[in-house]
């Protein structure tokens, strides 16, 4: 919930401010490991990546040896999951949540995302699991009965990806050097807020993560983009670019918040705000998260 309701709960809450600096110090350490064993790492965010092992004799036992050190010289314990694509190996990266591993097979590989329900699929929300359960789908098996016609007459251009991942497949590469054109953040809200106030200082915990994603990046842009989704799910994005690239925690957030402001007051309650950056330059790597595709 919003810190301001927080607060107006519990008068008496204690705030404790985020240490961002520590968390991307950590991650840093974290991808040095990483790098130890391979130089195709593709990062998610602060904690996760995908790793391709593909080369050794045991993933299992590079996963082993990853956990192993990070508990060892960091003192914090990772879950990873290790299989034969990207989609599983997310998969499996949650599946013994905290400190697990998860090793998939490819002859084990759809019978266990039959099993799963399709909230679990990377890429379906919220939103597009409801309207799934209202299509009668609820798991990947149920996905997987139905055709790519029906899949391409109800969700366009993600029924591709469904439909391979009903079936276990992915063809997507790691990308080690992947070219970032946007770094963003955002937050889902628990209830609606309308309160101008509330929604200045979720922006600013919006900001907080975006900034730790910029620093990560390296990068620069040009123009400040607002996301703003409603509580009927309507979705509408206010943008400001300037003359010359900016990265600076000032510039964005004054951006973010004119951007904001001149929304309010807002007609139906706000579930969801968002920053990007894009236009970028001198582009680096993304986001980075601990899911181990090996």
């Amino acid at each position: 919930m919003p810190s301001v309701t927080a607060r107006r709960r519990c008068p008496d809450l204690i705030f404790v401010k985020p240490r961002f600096d520590v968390y991307s110090a950590v991650s840093r350490q974290i991808r040095a490991i990483f790098a130890d064993y391979t130089s195709l790492i593709e990062p998610l965010s602060l904690d996760e990546a995908y790793l391709d092992v593909s080369g050794v004799d045991s993933a299992r036992a590079v996963a082993e040896q990853i956990r192993a050190r990070i508990k060892t010289e960091l003192g914090l314990t990772a879950s990873a999951g290790v299989s034969y694509n990207k989609f599983i190996a997310k998969l499996a990266s949650d599946q013994n949540k905290p400190d697990g591993l998860c090793v998939i097979t490819p002859a084990n590989g759809p019978r266990f995302v039959e099993s799963l329900p399709v909230s679990r699929f990377h890429g379906v929300g919220p939103k597009t699991a409801e309207r799934m359960k209202a299509l009668g789908i609820e798991t990947g098996a149920d996905l997987k009965t139905q055709s790519i016609q029906f899949l391409k007459a109800h969700f366009g251009s993600f029924a591709d990806y469904l439909f391979g991942a009903a079936r276990g497949m992915d063809d997507r590469p790691v990308r080690a050097n992947r070219i970032l054109k946007s770094v963003g953040a955002e937050r889902t809200f628990f209830t609606d807020m309308t309160d101008p106030k509330a929604l200045a200082e979720s922006l600013e915990n919006v900001l907080e993560a975006l900034m730790v994603r910029l620093e990560r990046s390296g990068a620069s842009g040009r123009t400040v983009t607002l996301k703003v989704k409603f509580s009927d799910f309507r979705t509408i994005t206010r943008a400001r670019s300037f003359a010359a690239p900016i990265n600076d925690r000032a510039s964005i957030a004054a951006a973010g918040q004119a951007l904001l402001a001149a929304l309010c007051p807002v007609p139906l309650g706000v579930r969801l705000l968002g920053l990007t950056l894009s236009a970028l330059t001198d582009d680096e790597e993304g986001e980075g998260q601990l899911g181990l595709a090996l």
